[in-house]
């Protein structure tokens, strides 16, 4: 029926009251989402354009401590990463379903990719956090909640150090032996990590450390023992996201039988099948019935499997065995796309063959335009089956919608007394005396260190002091601190005591009568030490890993 003139009229009046512009056609109202994760995640990716599901499967880094405001130099990583300015407009631009924060130290092995760091306190990432959360929400997948992942290990791999409880390394969690320390202490740390919103940990390390003890894994992996090393894993996963967080585990099919580094070459895992199944997916599957929401390829490339092919890359490793053997329905995440191995295309090809394989989601691309250009073209020329992409987009958006209904917990949980009792429990039980006596030292002691290790030798020294030791400048007790990287030029000639604040093998090659191992420099295993060097405690850990010419403990049981 055609409307009269005043009629229309008073249509046009009606819609300008109510804010709307007559001449633009109207968006339809789009039904509530409802069902649980996955029926919500499912009915929101029937929605989604091509250009919204190619960025729900990408997590680049970002230049910046903020979401919108950033410095010249940061804002100039960011458009040669992205062509933008903020990691705001980053978020808006390619439709982003996650982001990754980084950072790095001096004893990270893997700085080599980490080119810039956004973690500096807890309140300041929880500001950069809420900023991303912001953009995300306005984005046509923005009923769920963004991915913000990090590598928070714990020991050289610790993204966030500052004003959080920190934890020992994975190989001190090995050596105390003990789940339940491992998963209450996760738990304490998840939520942390959940308090100040991140809701990705990519951890723990599932790798079993092989007999040649791989470089770049060390002190991250549990121990070499595939059955304890499962043990550790699941507790920390439970730990982990009982504390609200989503586990990772990597790297996929394991990287502690190479000596090769992933972030330079394409280490080859030589093993044969069985040795495979039976020495390195045990943590994997360990993991898995635990609940880990996520699992990480690695850039490795499995002879027995797939030969040539790096894992992130190998449809017989990621769909034929992790989710076919092993069962895995979760998030199949890469290892950094911005790491030699996966450098080996340009970034659109890479994004395309991963996804391909099995991948869900693509950490760290090196240039993200070209990423989410190829995976648009790829979808355009048909070597991106959309079906392919819309499982992956389907997988990443359950994961946030899951993550989205635990409410965060309150920023007064971040480095609580209570939260620092669990690490020093865990911290005490993993202290081991691999030569001397298990009586402690008698009077005053003088602790020096390895170069660069003033900051830990000062830790320690307040920490004796707390515990009631005399400590002089020299003459007393020398107790000599080594940690990652050490070699044997490092160790001390005059001291008593010498002791291991990474892996323990440098140890091998110590004349010092007495050797002590803590595996980790954090507070809570230099508060552990020092109790032990006081008498205090014993030196109840048991090295996970063989070291040449030395037991697993010189202490009885």
């Amino acid at each position: 029926m055609r409307l009269r003139p005043l009629a229309l009229a008073a249509v046009l009046a009606l819609a300008a009251a109510c804010g709307a512009d007559p001449s633009t056609p109207q968006k339809k109202e789009e039904p509530a989402l409802t069902g649980g994760p996955a029926e919500r995640a499912a009915q929101l990716v029937a929605r989604l354009s091509d250009e919204d599901l190619a960025g729900q499967v990408l997590m680049p880094y970002a230049y910046g401590s903020s979401a919108t405001e950033v410095s010249p130099g940061s804002a100039a990583g960011n458009q040669k990463l992205a062509g933008v300015d903020t990691p705001a407009e980053m978020v808006a631009e390619y439709h982003l379903g996650g982001l990754i924060l980084v950072g790095f130290s001096a004893d990270d092995p893997t700085s080599k990719n980490q080119t810039t760091t956004n973690v500096d306190s807890p309140q300041q990432v929880l500001d950069l956090t809420t900023g991303l959360q912001k953009a995300a929400a306005k984005l046509p997948a923005g009923a769920a909640p963004m991915l913000v992942g990090t590598d928070q290990e714990y020991g050289v791999v610790t993204r966030l150090r500052d004003g959080v409880t920190t934890l020992p390394s994975a190989m001190a969690f090995g050596a105390a032996g003990d789940p339940r320390l491992t998963e209450d202490a996760w738990r304490a740390a998840g939520s942390e990590l959940a308090a100040v919103g991140i809701n990705v940990d990519f951890a723990p390390v599932a790798d079993v450390l092989g007999g040649d003890g791989s470089a770049v894994i060390g002190s991250r992996s549990y121990g070499s023992d595939p059955k304890k090393v499962a043990e550790q894993v699941s507790g920390a996963v439970r730990g982990l996201q009982d504390g609200g967080v989503a586990a990772t585990l990597k790297h996929f099919p394991g990287h502690g039988h190479t000596t090769g580094d992933s972030h330079t070459d394409l280490p080859q895992l030589r093993q044969d099948r069985a040795t495979l199944d039976a020495g390195d997916l045990p943590p994997f599957s360990a993991g898995i019935a635990a609940g880990a929401k996520l699992v990480m390829s690695g850039h490795l490339d499995v002879r027995a499997i797939d030969p040539g092919t790096p894992a992130t890359f190998s449809r017989k490793v990621l769909t034929d065995v992790l989710r076919g053997q092993l069962g895995f329905k979760g998030v199949v995440v890469t290892d950094g796309m911005n790491m030699a191995p996966a450098e080996k295309w340009p970034p659109g090809e890479a994004a395309v063959r991963a996804l391909n394989a099995g991948n869900d989601l693509l950490l760290m691309p090196p240039d993200l335009k070209a990423a989410y250009d190829g995976i648009l073209g790829g979808l355009r020329d048909g070597s991106l089956p959309r079906e392919r992409l819309v499982d992956a987009a389907t997988r990443v958006l359950t994961l946030k919608f899951e993550l989205g209904s635990k409410p965060a917990p309150a920023m007064s949980i971040v480095g609580s007394a209570a939260h620092a009792a669990a690490a020093d429990r865990l911290a005490a039980a993993a202290v081991t005396q691999l030569r001397g006596n298990c009586q402690g030292i008698s009077g005053p002691v003088t602790v020096t260190a390895a170069k660069g290790r003033d900051s830990t030798r000062a830790t320690l020294v307040e920490a004796l002091k707390a515990a009631g030791v005399e400590v002089v400048d020299s003459g007393g007790t020398e107790v000599h601190l080594i940690g990652y990287g050490d070699e044997r030029a490092d160790l001390s000639k005059t001291a008593a005591v010498t002791v291991a604040m990474d892996t323990p093998n440098l140890l091998a090659q110590s004349k010092s009568p007495s050797l002590l191992a803590t595996y980790s420099s954090s507070r809570a295993s230099m508060r552990a030490l020092a109790g032990v060097l006081a008498g205090k405690t014993p030196p109840s850990g048991s090295a996970p890993i063989d070291v040449p010419g030395l037991p697993r403990t010189a202490c009885a049981a």
